[in-house]
Order: structure tokens, then C-alpha cells, then sequence
């Protein structure tokens, strides 16, 4: 099959929606597909390149930071993708375009299924569902909404990363979805043999802004100094200065290490240094750091909401916490600290848990309906 794949950010630009992309594309690729990814440039980027076994083409829209996307610089995306897109389509003519985000990708999906006839599929992230980032997109989907439903149904297959998307965006949309978790090649990756470190590592990894609640690390973390251990906070964004305030306004300097944007290879390795996962989220769909931390045995302590409810099994290889909790985020990651046997077992269960988010599966799922979609089209 020949496959375009659209997407506003591709590593290194984004998070983890884009990671997610590029690991479907390659397995994809590799099982001999002829994978074209569409995206957005940055300085600094080739415009084309190979990476994987699929072409990566890179259009001019304004974008300007790796880790937040504005308004204007998804609409940039969608305005140049048109003219990019329609030129790729009519010198290769794919047999299905593949979406990931309702807005911005899939309204240029939308627009050039329209005009060429191509069919697409959609994959949901949750940041592209009304209500499911309330305090990052609510303003925009105040204005947007009522667009965005055309994308949606026009879509042959729409797809979510998790259940608690999928729930989300059946009460805006009512069309047949069904849930596909994100996954990560992990057969190179996975670790063999688990052994906690002697000073715990705790690490998280995302965007440095409120959706992550990366304030509220600091804060838990505060209540344990009398306690063992490490943190190791990946990331940046527009809250970097206030958390390293907050750091040393408690005095821990010398307990965090802030690594500043990395690439999803450095998250790995990081990953292999780590112990426990540390994500007190307001909101995810199904976060790939979170299958990364399964893939590297790492035990979880995260909010109970979203694709984390898919990723840990409490009390077996991590523990959910009420958002907002704070008191319980501390006796969660203090039981862990204290028990180095607990610790190890929990991390051992993540191993194991690792399985089901298999690339290999992942892909499998959507080559079968790209297969689909392309025979009916």
C-alpha cells in the first residue's frame, strides 16, 4: 500500500502523539508499505529526508517551539499541507491517508479526501477531542466545534488511543470508534533484568505546562526528604522557570536533575536509569512515555484519568491517584521508596504489562483496516 500519514509534529517537534506516529510508520514501512509522512518544518530541520524505511517531507508553517503548537501555526499547517498535499496525491496517488489529530491534520484529511477522493482514517489523541484538554483547548473548540464534525464523519475508520478518549469523543461525535492503544517496538529495548537503583530514580517526562501539572511533582516530593531518592524531570515548555523556582524555594536543588527537551531515544535511555514514573496529569489520552516506562520496567504512580487507567494495574505495577491528591501521590511513591522489594516487583509487573502494547500488534490492527479501506476505495 501506498500510505500518507499527516501530523502538525513529528519527532523531534512534539510529544507523545507524534512519537506514536512515527512508530506505526516505521513498522509499517519495514513490513515493505510505501510510507510518506507529512508534517511540519522547523528551523534547523531538513525539509525531506528518509528516516526508517518512510519519506518524511516537511512543510514551511511558522512553527517556531518543539514543545507547543498556537493557533496560527496549525492553521499555517493546514493552509501549506493543502498545496503540498494535493501535489504529493496527484504524483503518487496513495490508497489512504492516515490522520492523527482531528485538528489540525484532520482537516486537511478532510479537505483532501474531498478533492481527491482518497479515503482516510483518523486517529484521536484526546487534545483533539472537545472536553478532553478543557484547560489547553476549550477557547478553541468554543469557535471550532461545529467544523470539526465533517472531519469526523467522513473518516472511514476513526480511531482512539484509549477507552476514556473514545468515551469522550462519542459524546460529540456520534460515529463508530474504536480504541487501538498506542505501542513501542520494544524487542531491542526491553529491559532483562530488573535491579532498583541504590538511590531510587524518580522521572517524568512531558511538556512543561499545566495539563502535565508539573508543579505538583515538586510539592509531592517536598513531603519526602526524608527519604532516598532522585528526579529526573525531561521536558520543557512555558512552566520550565516556575518548577525550577519551586525546586529551590524547597531547597532540593541538589535532588533534580532538569534535562530540558530531548529527543524519545534520550527518553529511553533515561528511562533505563529510572525506577519509578512519576505523571500527576490533569489530562492524557494514552501517553507513549507511559508504554515507554512498561517497556522499561519502570513501576507507575500516576493520576487516575485517561490512558493511564490502560497502563497500570494498581497495586501490581503502580498506583492511580485522585486528581489533585497530593497526600496520596506521597503515600504512594512513599510506600515504593520504602519497600526496594515492592519496588522491584511492581517494576518486574510493568515488564510483563509491556506485552500488550506491542508494536507489532499495534501495527497489525491498522494495516488491517488500511487494507480495508483501500479495497473498498
Amino acid at each position: 500500500m501506498r500510505i500518507l500519514t499527516l501530523i502538525h509534529e513529528f519527532p523531534p517537534i512534539g510529544g507523545g502523539g507524534g512519537r506514536a506516529a512515527y512508530d506505526i510508520c516505521s513498522e509499517l514501512a519495514a513490513r515493505g508499505h510505501d510510507v510518506t509522512v507529512l508534517t511540519a518544518h522547523m528551523d534547523g530541520l531538513p525539509l525531506e529526508e528518509m528516516q526508517d524505511g518512510f519519506k518524511l517531507i516537511r512543510i514551511r508553517s511558522r512553527r517556531t517551539e518543539t514543545f507547543a503548537a498556537s493557533f496560527s501555526t496549525m492553521l499555517s499547517f493546514d493552509l501549506a499541507g493543502l498545496w503540498a498535499g494535493l501535489a504529493f496525491i496527484w504524483r503518487s496517488r496513495p490508497d489512504v491517508i492516515h490522520t492523527h489529530f482531528a485538528v489540525p491534520a484532520g482537516a486537511l484529511a478532510f479537505t483532501l479526501s474531498l478533492l481527491t477522493g482518497v479515503p482516510y482514517i483518523l486517529t484521536a489523541h484526546l487534545g483533539d477531542v472537545p472536553g478532553g484538554v478543557p484547560e489547553k483547548t476549550d477557547y478553541w473548540f468554543r469557535w471550532i466545534k461545529p467544523f470539526t464534525r465533517p472531519i469526523w464523519k467522513r473518516a472511514k475508520q476513526v480511531v482512539a488511543v484509549s477507552e476514556f478518549t473514545r468515551q469522550i469523543a462519542l459524546k460529540r461525535y456520534p460515529v463508530d470508534i474504536r480504541v487501538i492503544p498506542n505501542g513501542a517496538d520494544f524487542t531491542h529495548l526491553i529491559t532483562e533484568h530488573i535491579e532498583v537503583n541504590k538511590t531510587p530514580n524518580i522521572v517524568f517526562a512531558g511538556r512543561f505546562v499545566t495539563q502535565k501539572n508539573t508543579l505538583a511533582i515538586v510539592r509531592v516530593l517536598s513531603t519526602l526528604k526524608d527519604l532516598s531518592w532522585v528526579c529526573t524531570m525531561l521536558g520543557d515548555g512555558p512552566m520550565f522557570d516556575e518548577v525550577k523556582a519551586e525546586i529551590e524555594k524547597h531547597g532540593m536543588s541538589e535532588r533534580f536533575v532538569l534535562r530540558g527537551w530531548v529527543t524519545p531515544s534520550d527518553v529511553l535511555k533515561e528511562f533505563s536509569k529510572g525506577d519509578i514514573l512519576f505523571m500527576p496529569s490533569l489530562s492524557e489520552g494514552l501517553p507513549i512515555v507511559g508504554v515507554d516506562a512498561l517497556v522499561k520496567g519502570l513501576a507507575i504512580v500516576a493520576s487516575k484519568i485517561g490512558g493511564f487507567l490502560d497502563l497500570v494495574d494498581p497495586e501490581k505495577n503502580g498506583y492511580l491517584i485522585e486528581l489533585h491528591d497530593e497526600a496520596a501521590f506521597s503515600s504512594a511513591l512513599r510506600k515504593l521508596l520504602s519497600n526496594r522489594e515492592q519496588l522491584a516487583q511492581f517494576r518486574r509487573a510493568s515488564l510483563e504489562k509491556a506485552k500488550d502494547f506491542d508494536i507489532e500488534k499495534i501495527a497489525d490492527q491498522y494495516e488491517a483496516i488500511m487494507q480495508d479501506v483501500a479495497k473498498k476505495d
